[in-house]
Parts: structure tokens; C-alpha cells; sequence
């Protein structure tokens, strides 16, 4: 297979970036109310280093591996889709039924280690002041200056809840397996258009995969089988890569982009008439119509899709945020406070019928 390196025209980076700056002010001037109470700048006055420190907590595991801005790109979205932006998927449970011990985000999701050790050194400049969920949000920002030169600003403010359960992971997090319908409400349920999940759906521009993610796209049991939508060649590699045997135990991945697999860019969509994209979930974005219009769009105009993705970000991060009095702010983004009157994780097992892959929409856009 030969890899899709041609890019599209990009705008000179002043303007780019102007319009970029235009399309989230625009976002940000939206009421109060419709934003959840957050505001940017949140912590100019109680820890006006907040964002600086989480930023380089961020650039020095980015130094040492960069793969793990997508990691933290994921790790946000599958924060915000499971009881919106509240650092739910951080906690830990002593019977592994928390949200990050579930199928789509165990062994698969990463990048814990940077936010705890952002929280650390928050912590140590204002304690008790700074959430685990703005931090999140802050570090999937960071990374997506670090790999697509794309800064923006992140409204703050939330809180972090105190609820963690594996069983709402596999029921809120799309699955590389869902077909356009199954997409579209997904994100639906998550106040996000359709535009918005095609848009987001870029973030697979960067990142690996597990093979259990795409498995059944190349194998029927242990025998090879053909799919339509994606190239026969392409099939062939990701065949020699990954055993018809593959599970969840499984430590080998692949780069979702084959081309551009480091960088925050548009080729996404450029490899997706090509049948390169790597899940079903990504092919369905080409044979429906209405989502190809959008993908059609943004592999003509890398501008326009980086101008809507930090935007569909912005919004993404205001999913069901707490704010206010609502929530803690943790001492230890994976515990719950000592002497915490809410409810803590509940104790609660994955379902039988889960279908058991390993990776969401957003997969992996991964591991390292």
C-alpha cells in the first residue's frame, strides 16, 4: 500500500490562525447559561499558573513520547461522553468497575500518568483550587497545539464528580463498529450535529489502534474475508500485523493515519475515498451522503476543518459539566476526597452483552 502523502492548499499561518481565533471567540461569546458557567481564564486570580503548569506537565511526556498527545486528545472525549466533562473516567476502583477499567477504555485508554503529574504540581502552587476535569481539558488543548500548531483557549471552571461506572462507559462510548445511524445519535444524545461528529471523528487523525478494534473488517473467524470499503492491500497489511486470534491481551497496534500518523491534520479524510479508513465506523462517514459532504469539505480545506474542530471541542467540553458548588475538587484526580457526603462508585459489573471491543469512535486515537 502506498501512503496518501498529498496535502491540501494551506492558508498563510497568520490568517489560519485569525480564523481559528475568530470561530472560538465566537463560541466563547455565547451566554453564560448555554456554556455551563465556564469562563476562560477561570483561575487568573486563585492560580494564575494553572494552565502554564498543566502545559508543561504535557510537553515534557510529549518530549519523551509523542504519542501521548492522543492519548490525551481521547482521554477528554471519553471523559465528556460518559456523565459529561468531570474527570469520572480518572477514578479508580478497588473491584476494577470503574469507567477506565471498561472494555472500550481498558488496556487502551492512556495518558493518566500526565495528569496526575500536572495535578501534582498544581496542587503544589494552589492547592485545593484547580479540578482533575480542567486539567483534562487543558492537556487534550495542549496536545492539540503540540501536534496540529493549533492553540486556542479552553473556558474553565468545572468541578469533578465523585461517580465512576464501567457499565456507563460501554453504553455512552461509540464503537468503531456502529454504523452512520448508530453515530449520528451517539453524539446526538450529546447535544453534538452530525457536522460536529464528522468533524471530531478527525482526532483519528493521529494515534494507533489495537487490532481488536478492526479485526472484523479483516477476519471471519480465522478466515480472511473482503470488505467493500476497505482496500484490499490495506487488508493485507493489517492481516500480517495482527493474528485472526487477537483480543483484548493483544499488545500490538497500528498507526490509525498511515500517512501523517503524528500530526493534527486533515489527511484523515483525504484517506477515507481511498478505503483507508482504518475502522467501519470511520468508512460509514464516506457512504452516507450527508456525512460525505462534510468529509468531502474538510479534505479540501484543512483551514475550515481546524477552524470547526477546536470549536466542536470547546463545545464538546461542556457536556454535562458541574460548576459552581456542584462536585469536588479532588486532592487525587483517582480518589474521591476523604469525607466526601456524595455517593461514590458504585460497584457494578460489565454486561454480557457488551460486544467486547477493546477501542470507541475516537480509538485509539490510543496508544503508544
Amino acid at each position: 500500500m502506498s501512503p496518501v502523502a498529498s496535502k491540501g492548499v494551506v492558508m498563510d499561518g497568520a490568517v489560519a490562525v485569525a480564523a481559528v481565533a475568530a470561530a472560538v471567540l465566537l463560541c466563547l461569546h455565547l451566554p453564560a447559561v448555554a456554556r455551563g458557567q465556564l469562563q476562560v481564564g477561570f483561575y487568573n486570580t486563585s492560580c494564575p499558573n494553572a494552565e502554564s503548569l498543566v502545559r508543561q506537565a504535557v510537553a515534557s511526556a510529549f518530549a519523551n513520547d509523542s504519542g501521548i498527545a492522543a492519548g490525551l486528545i481521547r482521554l477528554l472525549f471519553h471523559d465528556c461522553f460518559v456523565r459529561g466533562c468531570d474527570a469520572s473516567v480518572l477514578l479508580t476502583s478497588a473491584n476494577n468497575t470503574a469507567e477506565r477499567d471498561a472494555p472500550p477504555n481498558n488496556p487502551s485508554l492512556h495518558g493518566f500518568q500526565v495528569i496526575d503529574a500536572a495535578k501534582a504540581a498544581v496542587e503544589q502552587s494552589c492547592p485545593q483550587t484547580v479540578s482533575c476535569a480542567d486539567i483534562v481539558a487543558f492537556a487534550a488543548r495542549d496536545s492539540i497545539n503540540l501536534t496540529g500548531n493549533l492553540p486556542y483557549q479552553v473556558p474553565s471552571g468545572r468541578r469533578d464528580g465523585n461517580v465512576s461506572l464501567d457499565t456507563e462507559a460501554n453504553s455512552n462510548l461509540p464503537a468503531p463498529t456502529f454504523n452512520a445511524s448508530q453515530l449520528v445519535a451517539s453524539f446526538a444524545a450529546k447535544n453534538l450535529t452530525d457536522e460536529e461528529m464528522v468533524i471530531l471523528s478527525g482526532a483519528h487523525t493521529v494515534g494507533r489502534s489495537f487490532c481488536t478494534s478492526f479485526l472484523a473488517r479483516i477476519y471471519n473467524g480465522s478466515t480472511p474475508i473482503v470488505d467493500s470499503g476497505l482496500s484490499a492491500g490495506y487488508a493485507t497489511l493489517l492481516r500480517a500485523l495482527c493474528p485472526s486470534n487477537a483480543n483484548s491481551s493483544t499488545p500490538t497496534t497500528t498507526v490509525i493515519d498511515p500517512s501523517t500518523p503524528a500530526v493534527l491534520d486533515n489527511n484523515y479524510y483525504k484517506l477515507l475515498p481511498l478505503n483507508l479508513g482504518l475502522f467501519f465506523s470511520d468508512n460509514q462517514l464516506r457512504v452516507n451522503s450527508t456525512l460525505n459532504a462534510s468529509v468531502n469539505s474538510f479534505a479540501a480545506n484543512e483551514t475550515l476543518w481546524k477552524e470547526k474542530f477546536v470549536a466542536a471541542m470547546v463545545k464538546m467540553g461542556n457536556i454535562q459539566v458541574l460548576t459552581g458548588t456542584q462536585g469536588q475538587i479532588r486532592l487525587n484526580c483517582s480518589i474521591v476526597n476523604n469525607g466526601s457526603s456524595s455517593v461514590g462508585i458504585q460497584q457494578m459489573t460489565v454486561p454480557n452483552s457488551y460486544s467486547g471491543a477493546t477501542a470507541s469512535l475516537d480509538d485509539e486515537i490510543a496508544t503508544s
